[in-house]
């Protein structure tokens, strides 16, 4: 069916995506129990993991379901939330997956696989390992939601706190990045936006504070851009060019 070239790529993109799967499954068994104990049918877990496919929104989608929200607020908070995949693109490497199957790519361009393609040893991966990466994260994603869904169906018990797993993802990441790369502006920016937007509209923190922020980073681009310095995606790019490895005869 496969040819050895397609199968070696997909054997490399499971290898690739064994250490992300362990925390993608756990992840989607708490989506699943959250969606039967929010008071929908099982199979909706499998429906948001498959069809939404976004996380952090998966999870943000359920307490609006549930609270009947309008469906203009639903779209500008899906639309904020998911904007930064707007930046993932621009260094996506979507130009080495087929034009037949970048919709898909396009479509699974998560976190994870962004992460996973930001070194620069992806610049030589095939499409074929591409897209296998991308199917497997989002394969370990439905999975942990469906055996979630069918597990919370047969549990009566709610379990309380599994709505901040996600959460609690997202915070260990941003202390790595932290200790990564100290840039002090961009969590002052967060803590203040979110701190106005409580004070602001109490009712709407979320939306007003991923708007505010938004604005903030802009800004802040825009400041830089105008002084002349060199933004701190470009800094981590020219790194990451830097240390590619040079080939043979080409020192000189």
């Amino acid at each position: 069916m496969f040819d050895a070239r397609v199968r070696r790529d997909l054997t490399a993109a499971a290898a690739d995506t064994a250490s992300v799967g362990l925390s993608l499954f756990p992840l989607g068994v708490s989506l699943g129990v959250l969606v039967v104990h929010t008071g929908l049918e099982w199979w909706w877990a499998t429906v948001f993991a498959a069809v939404v496919y976004a996380g952090s929104l998966e999870f943000l989608l359920l307490g609006l379901v549930a609270a009947v929200t309008p469906l203009a607020q639903i779209a500008v908070t899906a639309l904020l939330v998911n904007f930064r995949h707007v930046f993932y693109a621009l260094s996506f490497p979507l130009h080495q997956v087929s034009p037949r199957a970048r919709v898909y790519a396009t479509f699974a361009l998560t976190d994870e696989a962004y992460a996973l393609t930001a070194g620069g040893r992806a610049r030589a991966w095939s499409g074929a390992r591409i897209l296998g990466m991308q199917a497997l994260l989002q394969i370990y994603w439905a999975a942990g939601a469906t055996v979630g869904a069918v597990a919370g169906s047969l549990i009566p018990v709610t379990l309380h706190g599994l709505e901040f797993a996600l959460t609690a993802l997202f915070v260990v990441l941003a202390l790595d990045a932290w200790r990564a790369r100290r840039d002090m502006p961009v969590p002052l920016m967060a803590a203040g936006s979110f701190a106005v937007a409580v004070l602001a509209t109490p009712g709407q923190a979320l939306l007003t504070a991923m708007i505010l922020f938004t604005a903030c980073l802009l800004a802040r681009y825009a400041l830089e851009r105008r002084k002349g310095e060199p933004s701190v995606p470009q800094e981590a790019a020219r790194e990451e060019v830097a240390a590619l490895p040079v080939p043979v005869g080409a020192e000189r």
